[in-house]
């Protein structure tokens, strides 16, 4: 058997298919805009809107070959217990646009797994190859049998859920083939894939792709709404999965890319992978390799650690890492050197992580330290929760930690189920599986019914398909801001109209434009369109397909007919305004580059006339000193009057060049290279700029601040709203010069003086108030009502009594009351807030008090909540104004004791 690493295999399958006549396409980014997908999930995701026919495909002869990187997380938790699959892989594919169908596929896949290795093939034995077929796909089981030679009783027929593909989404859809490998008797029972799918080895789907899925759920479970505009293939061939038989291994886990981080993951932990291995810590050792290539392969294409959508993948990835090894042993951190094993195993195939590695460690290494904190807090709260539960409970339940309390530690703390089943177990407790997975439940349920909500249909673009594949917009404004055109196409409320009238909201197609349309973060211009009388006002531009722009205007008086003849005419004042924000974020983005370094790369941008924000992935605040070298390292580049010039070349030129690219951009084979002064700024941009740096004006870099983890913004004016802005502040400071009666140079000092003396004051009254509230704690006691046996005082203390002052109040009340069963609840207004806090005497506890109880008790009249110990708890709440109807509630309580 040859043993070949997996790059050669990418690069044999690549070859196979260009000199097939195929045009190899790289692959896209694992993020892609479409509101169906968090990530790209399959291989023909990318050309998607060539197989629903909303656009024609690019590829001169119909034929494209691709290596996708792909991700599929919806089983995260499934990860490691079987050997076959990961969150991460690599999806080799074959495609043809109404060029070859059935035959044409099967024939390809055929040569290039039995083809010779001198010829460029894998050199597999035909003789252990199986294929599947759908069901009543009688003509591709005759292919197999009659044309390639496959017999009979090596072609089985399986249903829906095995052999018909969909994304399993609306969209293209249809039967399959798929190829299996025999991976011989050790590995289970003969019979085929029907059999024994461990043993016969699925390792290329070949998809028929032609017809159009609707709704539904499930593999098999959805409408089939119609065919296709024509027959095409799509093929994928799993990588990994070859690279487990042509490196003669057992499992996926145990190739050249993911095999050098579990030896890391042995070297780390001191526990033992294989055979000899306990299966929780086989999985373990899985999920340190699969999560560390996918953390990896996400962070590298612009994912940064979060709490919502592909930020929390990455970060639930990142912790699974952290608590796997930790489990296995590890007693530090780890991060580093998993992802410096995966970034070398990986480089191979895609080169442009080395330039990206530095940035690609400070990510994972800080979300790491970070977690870690959380689990010595967290461990912290489950020793508080046992001893709480072990002091209160009867005998028996005293032995389960309630589902509830396990479910807060994860949700709210994000301490892993495992940790706590572990520490459990060695407290000696078992964990209440049941209320914790119908917790986990209930907020499943709550983020699906909240995520359909916010979720956007698939968007129907075959109402544009014909302008998009016969009649692109030329677009002029990089060279004039008017131009003549004519219109090629109407739209309002969603159908083709030929003419439209004075007060409707209408789309607008034209041959030629010069209004930009948003995209690269530079927001669309405004502008007009006219005929004679008709005026129409465009407010947005916006691009299908990358070839058509659609003006959504107003038609303010006559109107537009098709075919007419136009002057489109940009607003001139807001062109102006955009282009100086948008090269003024390119000039921020390289002063950035020179103060922070090459881990600081854009995130994202968006600018208007006059302001812009820049995203950037960086995992610390930035000091008043680096951005006031931000700001004047910008502004000297403009002072600089520093040439931009815009370059039109091959994308492997411009990356030759130096020029950065964004991340989750597909760019075609030529770009748009914007440089300003010469190598202080190269980037791939296709938005509109200013001539020279010097017509940008003054740059006003207002500040930064956290837009998740790993993720920065810096916000800032430009041209004369940043002048503005300068004017507004040198107005407030003078003003407050003058109120202060000092020299503006002298008020930081004079600032200074009266914030000590205000500190100093607010001190000195906080001090009086509590001793105010030491002294009236004799008052408190006196008042304290006999309820039940219960000596009890629940008082609304003076408005400011702070949450802390309540604490202290409540320890010293309950101390003079030690002896008796005394219950205090206390709670005051301060800032808008109302803190509550109640607290038991030992002897309190002991008839069954419980401080917790109280409170949530009393937070349900003041729209608050909180918890604690039984002798304890404190919460706050948003309004005062229930306080005495949940004191008498309190007071109900204790008379049911």
């Amino acid at each position: 058997m040859l043993l070949v690493k997996t790059h050669e295999i990418r690069e044999r399958f690549t070859q196979h298919f260009v000199n097939s006549g195929h045009e190899a396409v790289p692959s896209a980014s694992l993020i892609l805009d479409d509101p169906n997908l968090l990530f790209v999930n399959a291989g023909m995701v990318p050309f998607k809107p060539y197989f629903l026919g909303q656009q024609n495909p690019p590829f001169a002869k119909g034929l494209a070959t691709s290596i996708q990187k792909c991700v599929r997380t919806l089983d995260i938790d499934e990860v490691g217990i079987t050997t076959r699959h990961n969150t991460f892989f690599q999806m080799a594919g074959n495609f043809s646009f109404g060029q070859y169908f059935k035959e044409g596929a099967i024939t390809n896949a055929w040569t290039l797994l039995t083809g010779s290795v001198d010829e460029g093939g894998f050199g597999l034995d035909p003789d252990r190859l199986w294929v599947t077929v759908y069901l009543d796909d009688d003509e591709a089981a005759e292919i197999w049998r009659d044309k390639i030679g496959v017999p009979e009783e090596r072609i089985q027929r399986l249903g829906m859920e095995d052999n018909y593909w969909s994304m399993g989404i609306p969209g293209p859809c249809g039967p399959c083939s798929e190829i299996y490998y025999d991976r011989g008797p050790e590995y289970g029972k003969d019979g085929g894939p029907i059999a024994d799918d461990n043993r016969y080895m699925e390792i290329w789907n070949l998809v028929f792709m032609q017809n159009e899925r609707g709704e539904g759920i499930g593999k098999g479970n959805f409408e089939i709404v119609g065919e296709l505009p024509k027959k095409n293939i799509d093929t994928g061939l799993g990588i990994e999965r070859v690279a487990c038989i042509l490196q003669d291994v057992d499992n996926v886990y145990e190739t050249d890319l993911l095999r050098p981080v579990i030896d890391v993951a042995e070297e780390l932990t001191g526990a033992t992978y294989g055979d000899k291995a306990s299966h929780e810590d086989n999985i373990r050792f899985r999920v340190v390799a699969d999560h560390s290539r996918t953390g990896m392969m996400l962070i590298l294409d612009g994912v940064t650690p979060g709490n919502e959508g592909r930020g929390y993948i990455l970060r639930r990835l990142l912790r699974r890492i952290i608590r796997s090894a930790k489990l296995l042993g590890a007693k530090g951190a780890t991060m580093e050197r998993f992802m410096n094993t995966v970034m070398d195993t990986m480089t191979p195939s895609y080169p442009e992580i080395a330039d990206n590695r530095e940035r690609i460690l400070r990510v994972a290494v800080n979300e790491e330290k970070a977690f870690l904190k959380t689990l010595e807090s967290g461990t912290r709260l489950f020793d508080d929760a046992v001893q709480e539960l072990k002091s209160t409970s009867r005998a028996k339940t005293a032995k389960v930690l309630p589902g509830e309390k396990a479910f807060e530690l994860h949700d709210t703390y994000g301490f892993p189920i495992d940790l706590t089943l572990e520490m459990a177990q060695e407290a000696g407790l078992e964990v209440d599986m049941d209320g914790f997975n119908d917790a986990m439940g209930e907020q499943r349920r709550r983020a699906k019914a909240d995520n359909q909500a916010k979720k956007h249909g698939h968007t129907d673009l075959s109402l544009y398909r014909d302008w998009v594949d016969n009649n692109p917009t030329v677009f002029t404004g990089f060279e004039e801001l008017t131009s003549d055109a004519r219109v090629i196409g109407l739209v309002r409320g969603g159908e083709k109209v030929d003419q439209v009238r004075e007060g409707e909201q209408v789309e607008v197609i034209l041959d030629h434009t010069p209004l930009y349309a948003e995209a690269g973060g530079q927001m669309a211009d405004r502008g007009r369109i006219m005929a004679g009388e008709s005026l129409l006002e465009v407010n947005d531009v916006q691009k299908i397909g990358k070839k058509l722009w659609v003006h959504k205007a107003t038609v303010t008086a006559g109107g537009l007919d098709l075919g007419m003849s136009v002057e489109a005419a940009v607003d001139e004042q807001w062109r102006h305004g955009a282009t100086q924000a948008h090269s003024a974020t390119h000039l921020i983005h390289a002063a950035l580059r020179q103060v922070l370094g090459p881990t600081a790369v854009q995130a994202g941008s968006m600018n208007r006339p006059g302001y812009l924000r820049f995203d950037f992935n960086y995992t610390e605040q930035l000091s008043q000193a680096q951005l006031e070298e931000i700001a004047l390292i910008t502004n000297q580049a403009i002072d600089s009057n520093f040439a931009v010039n815009t370059i039109e070349t091959s994308l492997e030129e411009a990356k030759a060049m130096g020029a950065m690219a964004l991340f989750g951009e597909n760019y075609g084979k030529e770009v748009r290279v914007v440089e300003i002064g010469g190598p202080f700024s190269i980037e791939l941009c296709g938005g509109t700029h200013v001539a020279s740096s010097a017509e940008i004006g003054p740059v006003s870099v207002l500040g930064e601040s956290s837009v998740g983890s790993g993720a920065r913004r810096i916000e800032a004016y430009s041209g004369l709203d940043a002048f503005r802005y300068y004017s507004k502040e040198t107005a407030l400071v003078e003003g407050v010069s003058r109120e202060l009666k000092v020299q503006t140079e002298d008020l930081p000092e004079r600032i200074a003086q009266l914030s000590e003396k205000l500190k100093a004051a607010e001190k000195e009254i906080e001090t009086l108030r509590k001793q105010q509230l030491a002294a009236r704690a004799s008052e408190f006691v006196g008042a304290a009502k006999d309820i039940n046996g219960f000596k009890v005082i629940a008082l609304t203390l003076p408005e400011g009594t702070t949450g802390g002052d309540l604490r202290t109040v409540a320890t010293d009340l309950r101390n003079r009351l030690r002896e008796e069963e005394a219950v205090i609840v206390l709670g005051a207004e301060d800032k808008g807030k109302f803190p509550f806090i109640a607290a038991a005497t030992d002897k309190a506890v002991g008839r069954g008090v419980k401080s917790g109880d109280i409170v949530k008790e009393f937070g349900q009249y003041v729209d608050g909540r909180g918890g604690g110990k039984p002798d304890m708890a404190q919460g706050s709440g948003s309004t005062a104004a229930g306080a005495e109807r949940g004191f008498a509630a309190v007071k109900d309580m204790l008379e049911s004791l």
